[in-house]
């Protein structure tokens, strides 16, 4: 986590891309609508037809584009809605949007603006997991149903060690960092490089900025890897932006806050509710799934912490079973 402000590098680190890479005044248009949410612009991109409407929920550093490879399978079965947080991907910055709340309460507001009525479906990665489940907290009404794609465990966040806030906040001083050099252009012209086939430059400048982010640079290329080619171009635009790292340094630093923002005991109901774990077992999840009498948690064997890409068929069967429950009322 303390090397993600540069991200974008990392994610193409050892890849030369044949796509000429676009900046701010040529990018790449969202897909989807720009909606107006409080004179700010936030992205939501629409494919699929039927009821419930199924809306994905990114990670803290992670935009729309990260759900691909399962939006397209869902949206062969429903509606589906993928949207860009305040900062992220091609949505406005927001200033004052920092905690899971504040996102929760944001994402309400576009749902209002939108037009969009429930009940929907919310799938929610990691921190989007979070932001899920306090979405459902203060809107009940308007969540039928929820998967929780390996959530971020609240445990390790809740009253955080010394140690861990520490490491929080070089995450966050690096995030800022990171947009101090996408302002400047840096990362722009790194990008730049790369594309050309010079990779020495983006390199120095990487190690420069991250340390010994080596191993975590490396997971980060594995990751975007995954995704169809033809977006890692779109991965870079964004992440050429100082707002990205400016969203993510805000959502860092507040990360405890943000969990302690849950009520960890309050029932779900029958809510139908799938929690998918990656690999290691996570007592946590099991309990989350044990909070709705219709809960079901799911351990993928062999999987990574972004499920969505290493089990696309996986997550999109979960979304599946959440919406017939649904359908059957």
């Amino acid at each position: 986590m303390p090397v993600c402000f540069l991200f974008l590098g990392f994610l193409i680190l050892t890849e030369k891309w044949s796509t000429p890479l676009r900046y701010p005044a040529d990018m790449t248009p969202p897909p989807g609508r720009l909606v107006d949410v409080g004179g700010r612009r936030l992205h939501l991109d629409e494919k699929g037809h039927g009821s419930p409407l199924v809306v994905f929920e990114a990670g803290i550093a992670a935009s729309s584009v990260s759900w691909c490879l399962v939006r397209d399978r869902v949206a062969q079965f429903t509606s589906t809605a993928a949207y860009d947080r305040a900062g992220l991907g091609w949505s406005d910055s927001g200033i004052g949007i920092k905690t899971a709340e504040d996102a929760a309460g944001d994402f309400f507001r576009l749902l209002e603006s939108a037009g969009i009525g429930s009940p929907v479906v919310l799938v929610g990665h990691s921190f989007g997991g979070l932001i899920c489940r306090i979405f459902q907290q203060r809107f009940p009404g308007m969540v039928g149903g929820m998967v929780l794609v390996d959530p971020v465990v609240r445990a390790e966040w809740r009253g955080a060690t010394e140690p861990k806030l520490r490491m929080l906040g070089r995450g966050a001083s690096l995030s800022r960092r990171g947009a101090t050099l996408a302002r400047l252009g840096v990362v722009g012209v790194a990008l730049k490089l790369l594309v050309s086939g010079s990779g020495r430059i983006p390199k120095l400048l990487a190690k420069l900025s991250a340390g010994n982010g080596a191993p975590v640079a490396d997971r980060l290329v594995g990751e975007v890897r995954k995704m169809p080619r033809e977006l890692w171009p779109v991965v870079a635009e964004h992440w050429s932006q100082s707002k990205s790292f400016e969203a993510m340094a805000a959502n860092l630093e507040s990360l405890p806050v943000s969990v302690e923002q849950l009520d960890e005991g309050q029932s779900l109901g029958d809510l139908p509710l799938v929690v998918l774990t990656a690999s290691k077992r996570v007592s946590e999840h099991e309990a989350d799934a044990g909070l709705s009498s219709r809960g079901e948690h799911v351990q993928v064997p062999g999987a990574g912490h972004w499920l969505q890409l290493d089990a696309p068929d996986v997550v999109s069967a979960a979304v599946l079973r959440v919406v017939e429950q649904v359908r059957a009322g």
